[in-house]
């Protein structure tokens, strides 16, 4: 960043990686999302990355676009308010996003996106519980909270 910049705010880089997750999950390119809302794959590109903030009403048409409520825009981001702990927790998820994104997410891996899709492929309801069944049995059983 040049001087005088500042760093995009952990909450519109949480926001721009949620976009981006929702979009791939989605099998969309940037280019159709861009088309659908009026815009360059450029700015949807600057959304992702947390750069342009994303505004009320463009976040409105993200969520009829991408099909999910807009609270999903806002899942899983850590506590901003409160003590401190929060923003500090936010810094670092938006340090990891700036160096290569959400490694550490096995929901932004490029294998989950293709299994997910590939899943939503299978057109049978009765086939794709079954091998929702199968993946299921093939891990560890869940241990109760």
């Amino acid at each position: 960043m040049e001087a005088g910049e500042s760093r995009p705010s952990p909450i519109d880089v949480h926001v721009g990686s949620r976009i981006r997750l929702r979009r791939t999950l989605m099998g969309m390119s940037q280019e159709r999302l861009g088309e659908a809302l009026g815009l360059t794959f450029q700015q949807v590109q600057k959304y992702e990355r947390g750069v342009n903030r994303v505004g009320a009403s463009r976040l409105y048409d993200l969520s009829r676009v991408l099909d999910v409520p807009i609270s999903f825009f806002f899942d899983d981001m850590p506590d901003a308010t409160g003590n401190g702990a929060g923003i500090s927790n936010i810094a670092g998820f938006a340090e990891r996003a700036e160096f290569g994104g959400l490694a550490d997410d096995p929901l932004a891996k490029r294998e989950t996106l293709e299994l997910v899709r590939a899943y939503y492929r299978i057109t049978d309801p009765s086939v794709r519980k079954r091998v929702f069944e199968l993946i299921k049995s093939m891990g560890p059983s869940e241990v109760p909270a």
